[in-house]
């Protein structure tokens, strides 16, 4: 197959760009190093069209291999003609491929095998020719006890047998068989009788109906879920009538007779047997992809916003992971992240040692020069915020709550126990909320995505999937970023372009035994880091004030000649250039264009010049909840509260207002406009005012709003009544994740 026309034609973009992709991919280059650094080998193709050129690579492939496949198998059968081998090599899917090779494809011993066995072949297609024919007299002529065929009734139902098999494997009959199930077909979900109390998770499904072409991402998976735990009985097929009628427009002749009558059979059995059956499940897969797609999509996204926040940066820090009765876990972290100091405070009930914390917290602030101070918003954050707020700490010293979501899978893991093996989980707890506020990216790649608590029904998606979009999502982020080769840990390295755990373990224990690297050409000294690996990652690791200045930034080696001689031709330094925008304002880019560079390189050199290594991410600014707030019976309806929004899904998103229980702000309510992508208006991490419009604390839920006026429209419903609103699942310009969402669809997946 020419891959490259085939994806150029489906992504819009020029042979020769694909063509040039797919190779800088085989070599073994990634997508963050084409995306940035071979733009005009490639056109300029961006990291959304690279991926996306790489994943549609692999489905043709894969398609390919398959063909492979089906074409040995029905060559040793014996029955390959060159009309199938055309249809073979022409299938441009899986499901087309699958129709093709089904009536070939090896068999257990089916209804339609045995009466072949038993010699019913030939009268069967003596019926299929629908013909008039005395119906009883032929059939009686292969009533044969040796035969095990005992009657006519016998003889003919075994020949239905083996025309219904081949209405099941009729090609032309199972595209369009398909096409009526995803277009007019519904899921239907029943409660299994006697376990409406078990379920009652699932109410709003014991009795649920909607197309399958509309159905929503979450509710396809919730449906599945219910099934799968036994609450819920779960159809997926359009009206029989309407499956009958096509099959019969299909396979009927006009006329009627007696054959037609047991034709007619063969389509009601071949439809309830066989067809029914395949096509359902067919179409849950197809739909719980497509379900499953979305699902990871709002995941990826929702993680890359998290990787993305403003970090607070290299300031000495004390992070609190709060709590009643087992105190609060106090620890000092210097301005790299370093652990200094470990303390036991009980400011709450019912030790109530407020002032011994107080002159605790105060001492170890002034002794550590602590700039910031970091509070879990798990229990008892709030009224540890509070407590440390009422201290009388310097103005300077910044209070804030961190979201510790996953901490605790954290202090258990592997990498914790290497990184600390001497101190307690509850410990490494509180290393890891202050360190997430220096340096959120750096810390949550320690965790594994999956529990940092930003998606929707992430365990029931496809599991390699799943892995496979956030391995891509944090391997953007973290290349986007750039590393700091001399205080990065093993897990942030791994993520760089080129390196993986192998050399990232490598670079740490180089870097321990031989100190600080001091340029980034010493990293080819790395065992078994070779020029292809250095070539990849180089770019994207930074070297604070190393012996050459671009070493700094995101100019990749292979270009510093290229910015040493526009500098020689100003008659400056490197130095000068980077310090300087009048000299910068003097570079005329078209006298540096060759056959290997061209003027998108250019620019970006240009731009790094102007800020090198500098990071994409926002600035951090302090955010506070109300006060006084601090449970869920503290709210009353009508308050205006901030909050930070902690999770996006397809209907809406979770926001924190520091209560302990996030609230949902539904899709209708996420703006005064109609918005049909929650991603529009909103970003993880972000702060925002919301209403409170209905509070159930018996249930756990509380409802926001993000409108103006959000009581204008008081009898609006506040969200689908699927939502359960106590889970806590899952810009202008669309995200990497959504980009390549998109272009995925055009070629089904």
């Amino acid at each position: 197959m020419n891959y490259e026309v085939k994806i150029s034609s489906e992504l819009q973009v020029r042979p020769a760009q694909v063509k040039a992709t797919i190779e800088l991919l085989d070599g073994g280059a990634t997508v963050p190093f084409i995306s940035r650094y071979r733009k005009e080998v490639t056109g300029s193709l961006d990291e959304v069209q690279v991926a996306a050129v790489r994943d549609r690579l692999q489905q043709l492939r894969d398609l390919d291999k398959r063909k492979e496949a089906v074409i040995k198998s029905i060559e040793e059968q014996g029955k390959m003609t060159d009309v199938l081998l055309q249809s073979i090599a022409t299938a441009e899917t899986m499901a087309k491929l699958e129709d093709i090779y089904l009536p070939y494809k090896p068999k257990r011993r089916t209804k339609a095998t045995i009466a072949r066995e038993k010699g019913l072949e030939p009268l069967a297609k003596q019926i299929f020719k629908q013909e008039s024919l005395d119906i009883e007299q032929t059939a009686a002529e292969y009533v044969d006890a040796a035969q095990e065929v005992n009657s006519i009734e016998e003889a003919l139902q075994g020949a239905r047998d083996i025309i219904a098999e081949w209405i099941n494997e009729n090609v032309i009959l199972r595209e369009k068989m398909r096409k009526l199930f995803l277009e007019h077909g519904s899921f239907t979900s029943r409660v299994i009788p006697g376990k409406e109390q078990e379920a009652i998770k699932y109410k709003d499904y014991f009795d649920w109906s909607e197309p399958i072409k509309t159905a929503p991402s979450h509710r396809v998976l919730a449906m599945r879920r219910g099934e799968k735990e036994l609450f819920l009985m779960l159809d997926s097929c359009p009206e029989e009538a309407d499956a009958l009628a096509l099959m019969e427009r299909e396979i009927l002749e006009n006329a009627a007779n007696a054959s037609v009558e047991q034709v007619h059979l063969a389509i009601k059995d071949a439809y309830k047997r066989l067809l029914k059956p395949s096509m359902e499940t067919e179409v849950r897969l197809m739909t719980k992809k497509k379900a499953d797609e979305e699902a990871i999509r709002v995941f990826a996204e929702n993680l890359r916003q998290l990787l993305l926040g403003a970090p607070l940066g290299e300031k000495a820090v004390m992070a609190i992971d709060p709590g009643f009765r087992t105190g609060c876990k106090l620890v000092c972290l210097g301005p790299q992240g370093q652990f200094l100091h470990y303390e036991a405070i009980y400011p709450h009930e019912p030790q109530r040692r407020t002032a011994e914390s107080g002159m605790t917290v105060k001492g170890l602030a002034e002794k550590f020069s602590i700039q910031a101070i970091a509070i879990g918003n798990g229990t008892a954050g709030r009224e540890t915020e509070a407590f440390v707020k009422n201290l009388g700490l310097p103005k300077s010293v910044i209070v804030t709550m961190v979201n510790e979501s996953g901490a605790s899978i954290y202090s258990a893991s592997d990498v914790a126990r290497e990184e600390f093996p001497d101190l307690d989980l509850t410990v490494r707890g509180a290393v890891s909320i202050g360190r997430r506020l220096m340096d959120p990216l750096a810390e949550l790649v320690k965790i594994d995505p999956k529990s940092i608590g930003v998606g929707q029904y992430q365990h029931d998606v496809d599991q390699s999937a799943l892995k496979n979009a956030l391995d891509d999502t944090v391997m953007s982020a973290v290349n986007g970023v750039g590393v700091e080769v001399n205080t990065a840990s093993k897990q942030l390295l791994t993520y760089v372009s080129g390196l993986g755990p192998v050399l990232a373990q490598n670079i740490v224990e180089y870097r321990n035994q031989n100190g600080p690297f001091s340029s980034r050409s010493q990293l080819l000294k790395v065992p078994r880091l070779g020029e292809k690996a250095y070539e990849q990652a180089a770019g994207f690791l930074r070297i604070r004030q190393a012996k050459h200045p671009l070493d700094s930034s995101g100019v990749h080696p292979e270009r510093y000649e290229l910015v040493e001689q526009m500098a020689k031709d100003l008659g400056a330094t490197v130095t000068d250039l980077m310090s300087s925008e009048e000299l910068r304002q003097r570079i005329n880019l078209k006298n540096y264009v060759s056959e290997r560079v061209g003027i998108p390189t250019l620019e970006d050199i240009l731009q790094e010049l102007a800020k090198p290594g500098r990071d994409p991410r926002e600035s951090f600014e302090v955010f506070q909840f109300e006060e006084g707030v601090n449970s869920i019976s503290d709210l009353k309806t009508g308050m205006k509260l901030p909050g930070v929004v902690t999770n996006i899904t397809a209907f809406g998103a979770f926001v924190d207002i520091g209560v302990h229980q996030d609230g949902l702000v539904h899709l209708s309510h996420l703006a005064d406009r109609f918005v049909k992508d929650p991603n529009e208006v909103i970003q993880v991490n972000q702060k925002v005012q919301v209403t409170v419009m209905e509070v159930d604390a018996a249930r756990k839920r509380i409802g926001l709003s993000m409108k103006s006026d959000p009581f204008a429209e008081r009898g609006k419903k506040m969200a689908k009544p699927e939502e359960n609103r106590s889970a806590k699942p899952n810009q202008k310009e669309p995200s990497m994740a959504e980009k390549l969402a998109m272009l995925k669809g055009k070629f089904g997946g």
